[in-house]
């Protein structure tokens, strides 16, 4: 995009990251192929190249892995805590030295900015890890009683938007807490997963421990179903976690569902403007807006909206957009084709709803999935821009007069997964807070997370915590 600044190209480089030129299913610490033989091709969305070949997982692989997951459980649950936490402070530590290949991997894989696999989603991952592995021996006293017992084995179903950070909320409590796991990453970014898999073999993971089905939506319906899964927990899509509910339904499966969100962004008249436009630019546009919790509805205060997307629309404008492994991008690619099929159509139906639209100057690159950073002003409740959740870079700016009427706004919504408030008053961001029917509510930031802290969502954003020590009793028998 066009910018005050001219940067000369900083990009990584992708040799870093070896990717083989095929890869099997990871089950019971060996890579196998296929049971009938299938595979698919995962694409790198910046430049539409295939990357790698990789074996696709049917519910006969299925059947295998939730079988070594159930063999490896008797001995890791028998585990002493202290001696399964060794294991994951070994995975931390291999995951902090292997950084820097592991980013390169999910930026081509992804098409996410290197600088964000770098910086944000590496050191969470490693976070969790450590994090979980301090609390391996100390469930007594965790607040569930005496003596948590293991449930056994975990199938977990995983989304593309942050493929390795995802699978560390899922596997980190898991194995702290002396379960088994069977996951199965998206099919549009599988490698990073079969690069954890290979760090659990190189961490000496007791084989069957931890097992990794690549798939499509076949595999994962076939993983939540099966009758030896102990544990579902699965981050997605509403509608397929509908599904799953239903699935799960009459079972004895514990369940955890973190789906979608269409979180709003408050801004005060008494806000520091131009924190507010940075943590807003952070709330929608990192990732691509591809983002569960992303801020994808601005609620201003009337006052001073003109003066906001003034100094908004002037920031967009610098932000730039381009190659993912390039050290100054700002904006990537869209992780798919599908995807980017999606974002097009409800921007058109915005647009023909009589919303405002308005990109700064951009010129997307000819090959890969691109989609350039979009505000929908003159937007109002009912228009679908502000009740779908797009996953893309589209903000759709509502404004509002009082408190109660921002409150109302931004409860007015099937989801409650995120919000945040911009204000100079701790008594404000309490007393709206309060009444927020949001899992979590940030003030004068937007988008920070950390392992310590409990995340997830009310109504159709799903149920359950992930994260901090509510994220231990998911997988545990309290």
């Amino acid at each position: 995009m066009a910018s005050v600044f001219e940067y000369a190209p900083a990009p990584e480089s992708r040799a870093i990251a070896d990717i083989a030129p095929s890869y099997g299913l990871f089950i019971d610490g060996e890579f196998v192929e296929a049971a009938d033989g299938k595979v698919f091709k995962t694409v790198s969305p910046s430049t539409e190249e295939v990357l790698s070949e990789v074996a696709r997982a049917g519910s006969e692989d299925v059947d295998r892995a939730v079988k070594a997951a159930r063999r490896a459980f008797e001995k890791w649950s028998a585990l002493p805590g202290a001696e399964r936490a060794k294991y994951l402070f070994r995975i931390a530590r291999i995951i902090q030295e292997r950084s820097r290949e592991l980013a390169v991997l999910e930026t081509l894989d992804n098409g996410k900015p290197i600088k964000e696999t770098r910086d944000a989603d590496l050191p969470l991952v490693a976070a969790h890890f450590f994090y979980y592995a301090g609390w391996a021996d100390k469930l007594d006293h965790a607040g569930y009683g005496a003596n948590p017992r293991p449930l056994g084995v975990a199938g977990q179903v995983i989304p593309w938007n942050f493929p390795l950070l995802m699978l560390a909320w899922k596997i980190a409590p898991a194995l702290a807490t002396g379960n088994t796991v069977v996951l199965k990453p998206a099919e549009t970014t599988p490698l990073s997963a079969l690069f954890f898999a290979d760090i659990c073999r190189q961490a000496g993971l007791p084989k069957g421990v931890v097992n990794i089905l690549p798939g499509y939506g076949d595999a994962g319906a076939a993983l939540v179903s099966h009758p030896d899964v102990n544990k579902v927990a699965f981050t997605g899509s509403t509608a397929v976690g509908k599904e799953i509910a239903r699935t799960v339904a009459g079972t004895r499966k514990k369940v955890t569902l973190e789906l979608g969100g269409k979180g709003a962004n408050i801004v005060f008249d008494d806000a520091p403007l131009d924190q507010a436009v940075e943590g807003i630019v952070n709330g929608i546009f990192f990732n691509q807006g591809q983002v569960c919790c992303a801020g994808s509805r601005l609620l201003v205060q009337e006052s001073i909206q003109e003066e906001l997307l003034d100094s908004l629309k002037r920031r967009l404008s610098t932000l730039r957009l381009g190659d993912p492994l390039d050290k100054n991008t700002d904006i990537g690619a869209i992780n798919s084709e599908e995807q980017l099929t999606r974002i097009t159509s409800l921007v058109e139906q915005g647009e023909a709803e009589g919303a405002e639209r308005w990109s700064p100057a951009c010129e997307l690159p000819e090959s890969g999935y691109w989609f350039a950073p979009t505000l929908f002003t003159n937007v109002t409740q009912a228009h679908t821009v502000a009740r779908d959740e797009i996953f893309g870079p589209v903000l759709s700016v509502l404004t509002f007069r009082t408190p109660d009427e921002a409150v109302a706004k931004a409860n007015n919504t099937p989801y409650g997964l995120s919000a945040g408030i911009w204000t100079e008053k701790g008594s404000r961001i309490l007393a709206v807070a309060n009444k927020l029917r949001a899992g979590v509510v940030w003030s004068n930031t937007f988008n920070k997370f950390d392992p310590t802290s409990p995340f997830g969502g009310y109504k159709e954003s799903g149920f359950g915590r992930e994260g901090g020590r509510h994220g231990l009793e998911a997988y545990l028998d309290v």
